[in-house]
């Protein structure tokens, strides 16, 4: 005889009821019972595993130079900066490449005038741009330092941080409290460093590449580290890693099949730099070029890609500026570049000694202190015998 008992019924305890099974009738929320457990001596084990591990990547980060203080920079730090500008009176701003970036020294500049600059130079990014917007900035009546590489400043593209503008002008508050909040951390933390990352770590290690697939070893590491006012320097594993050296050295060997630079491109930059030169003036400011050191091979491709009598010396005709080049300079020409494109921290205070006494007597905006300390020489940055060992490992005993 057939059962009257519905399907319902025949459910057991394990089952829930679907909406299907309770027309008109909302679904229940399952309820778990939450098992005893010790959990307050789980969430001890828990909390001890995790401050343990942590100590220990940190120690291992440490142990790689990774220090804490290393704010690094970003697209928010730069804008920091930047709007400065619109509240301060800047005396002197710093626009350029990843070389006037890395071989100043924010210190010894203020030391030698009482002056401390405000450092706007990108790496891997022209200058160009960012000089033309000081000059459409009416709160600038500085001077203002634009300091270039050939390779980089005679371009129509601004480069790998042409975003930095963008984020000048408007900052979501979720990325200016991320900002803020790294930039405490890291002072505490070194394992906090963007390119230590574990999934970066893991790419690097893939040597077995696929053909066409990108290789990490020529796409850009960590280079520099960055402190407080953008003060940025070489990493020094740059120095003593022959592995990280070699790296840097291939990474800038992408230039040198690049085409020689036009007379087109040559020209517009001749025009656009006179353009901002003639604002920045017209408003009482002024504007002196550098050219920091570069060595080797990435010498010789930026001679061959744009020469100084047809780049450097025609730019400061055109614009009616005044420049200084560390090839005519006896201190400059002697600095140690560990990968042909960058000063070392050390060399980078020298440089900055030397063109900043030569800069007090190119403008009277800058006056040495009579308090300032005694001249440096090449013999203040010697290279350290491990980084030697790496030259002459790369090198070829050269």
């Amino acid at each position: 005889m057939p059962s009257s008992t519905s399907s319902s019924d025949r459910m057991t305890s394990a089952e829930r009821l679907t909406a299907a099974d309770r027309p008109g009738v909302a679904q229940p929320v399952p309820e778990r019972p939450v098992p005893v457990k010790p959990w307050g001596r789980i969430a001890l084990a828990v909390a001890v595993l995790t401050a343990a591990a942590t100590a220990m990547w940190e120690w291992r980060m440490r142990a790689l130079e990774l220090l804490p203080g290393d704010i690094q920079d970003n697209a928010s730090f730069w804008a920091d900066q930047r709007r400065r500008v619109d509240t301060e009176d800047i005396q002197v701003a710093i626009v350029g490449d990843s070389r006037i970036l890395f071989d100043t020294d924010l210190s010894r500049f203020e030391a030698l005038t009482g002056v401390r600059p405000l450092q706007l130079g990108l790496a891997g990014t022209n200058a160009r741009p960012f000089l033309e917007n000081l000059a459409a900035d009416p709160h600038f009546k500085g001077l203002a330092l634009v300091g270039i590489s050939e390779t980089s400043y005679f371009r129509k593209e601004t480069g790998l941080h042409e975003d930095v503008m963008a984020r000048y002008h408007f900052e979501s508050p979720a990325q200016r409290a991320s900002f803020l909040l790294y930039g405490r951390l890291s002072n505490v933390f070194g394992f906090l460093d963007a390119e230590y990352r574990l999934s970066k770590l893991l790419w690097r290690l893939d040597h077995g590449l696929r053909s066409g697939a990108t290789n990490p070893y020529i796409e850009p590491w960590k280079f520099s580290t960055t402190r407080a006012d953008r003060q940025t320097a070489l990493w020094s594993r740059i120095e003593t890693d022959v592995y990280l050296n070699g790296h840097a050295r291939a990474f800038w060997s992408r230039l040198y099949s690049a085409p020689i630079i036009s007379d087109e491109i040559i020209a517009m930059t001749q025009k656009t730099t006179r353009d901002a030169v003639a604002a920045i003036r017209a408003r009482g400011g002024d504007v002196i070029f550098l050219r920091p050191p570069s060595r080797g091979l990435y010498r010789k491709n930026e001679d061959r890609m744009a020469p100084r009598d047809r780049a450097w010396t025609p730019l400061l005709a055109a614009a009616g500026v005044q420049g200084l080049h560390a090839e005519d300079d006896p201190v400059a020409s002697h600095l140690f570049l560990p990968e042909f494109s960058h000063l070392t921290a050390a060399c980078s205070t020298v440089y900055t000694d030397s063109y900043v006494r030569r800069l007090t007597q190119l403008t009277p905006r800058l006056t040495l202190r009579a308090d300032a300390p005694a001249p440096l020489s090449p013999n203040d940055c010697p290279p350290t015998t491990e980084a030697l060992a790496v030259q002459k490992i790369l090198e070829g005993g050269s």
